[in-house]
C-alpha cells in the first residue's frame, strides 16, 4: 500500500508531495519496521508517475521479496525544466556546473544543508510519530544527484542513517566538499554503504569516464570510515530508472542481509 500526502518543506517554505510505501503486513501485524528514504519520489512507484516514463518500481519488487520495510519517498522539485532539482539536491553551490550540463551560465546547488535539515528534524520525527518504525533503523537511497544529496545527509549527520545507497551518484556536482566532509565526519553508527556506477552513464557533457572516476574517488574514502562498503562498476549500465531497477536485488541484499 502506498499513502500520499503533502508536506512543506519549512526552511524552503515550498510544499512537497511524500509518498509511503507499506509492506504487505503492516495493517495485520503490530511489528514496526525500518525506514528506507527515498529521493525522486514520483520515480520510485509507477511508470504513469515518474518523470521520464520509467519508475525504479520499489513496490512491486519489495511486495515480492522477503524484506519487510518502510520506504518513504520524497517527490522532487521538478521547477525551472528541472534546475531547482540541483538546488535541493546540491549541498554546495556550484557556479562553473550550469555551462557544462545545461550550457547556462548559472550557479546552481546550496539547498541540500537545508533540504536534508528538514528530513532528519521534521519529516523524520513525523514518520516515526505516526508509522510504526524502529526509529533507530533508518536508511536513505537515491541516485545521480540524489546519491550525492544521500552521501551527504549520511556524513553530515552521522548518528541517524545506518544504511545508504548510492546509484549513479554525481559527486562530480560538489567533488572537492563531498570528498572534505567524508573525510573530516566520523560516522557512528553506518552499519553499511552501497556505491555502484555503469559505464555508460551520462548527463549533458558529463561522460561515463566522469561517473566513474568521481565514484572511485569516494569509494577509497568511504571504505576507510565504514566497515562493510561495497562499490560495483555496471557494465554497460546506463543513466535511468530501468538500469537502477535491474540492480534493486543485489542492493537490497547487501543493506539488509
Amino acid at each position: 500500500m502506498i499513502e500520499t500526502f503533502k508536506v512543506t518543506i519549512t526552511p524552503l517554505q515550498r510544499e512537497r508531495t511524500v509518498r509511503v510505501y507499506l509492506p504487505p503486513s503492516y495493517y495485520s501485524s503490530k511489528q514496526n519496521y525500518p525506514v528506507l528514504y527515498m529521493h525522486d519520489g514520483q520515480n520510485l512507484f509507477f511508470d504513469e508517475e515518474a518523470g521520464y516514463g520509467m519508475a525504479w518500481k520499489i513496490g512491486e519488487f519489495l511486495d515480492s521479496s522477503s524484506y519487510e520495510l518502510i520506504v518513504v519517498g520524497i517527490d522532487c522539485n521538478t521547477e525551472n525544466e528541472g534546475n531547482k532539482r540541483l538546488d535541493e539536491y546540491g549541498p554546495w553551490e556550484n557556479k562553473d556546473i550550469g555551462k557544462l550540463m545545461r550550457n547556462l551560465d548559472e550557479t546552481f546547488g546550496g539547498e541540500g544543508k537545508q533540504y536534508v535539515e528538514y528530513i532528519v528534524n521534521e519529516l523524520k520525527p513525523f514518520i516515526d510519530d505516526n508509522y510504526r518504525t524502529i526509529s533507530n533503523d533508518t536508511a536513505m537511497a537515491g541516485s545521480s544527484m540524489g546519491g550525492l544529496i544521500s552521501t551527504y545527509a549520511a556524513f553530515q549527520y552521522p548518528n541517524v542513517f545506518n544504511r545508504i545507497a548510492s546509484l549513479s551518484s554525481a559527486y562530480w556536482f560538489n567533488q572537492k566538499e563531498i570528498e572534505e566532509l567524508v573525510n573530516q565526519s566520523e560516522p557512528t553508527i553506518i552499519q553499511k554503504f552501497y556505491l555502484d556506477v555503469g559505464t555508460q552513464e551520462a548527463s549533458g557533457d558529463v561522460d561515463a569516464a566522469m561517473y566513474v572516476d568521481s565514484s572511485k574517488r569516494l569509494y577509497k574514502l568511504i571504505k576507510e570510515k565504514v566497515i562493510e562498503c561495497k562499490f560495483e562498476i555496471v557494465e554497460g549500465a546506463k543513466h535511468n530508472e530501468i538500469a537502477w531497477n535491474k540492480r534493486l536485488p543485489e542492493i537490497f541484499a547487501f543493506l539488509y542481509k
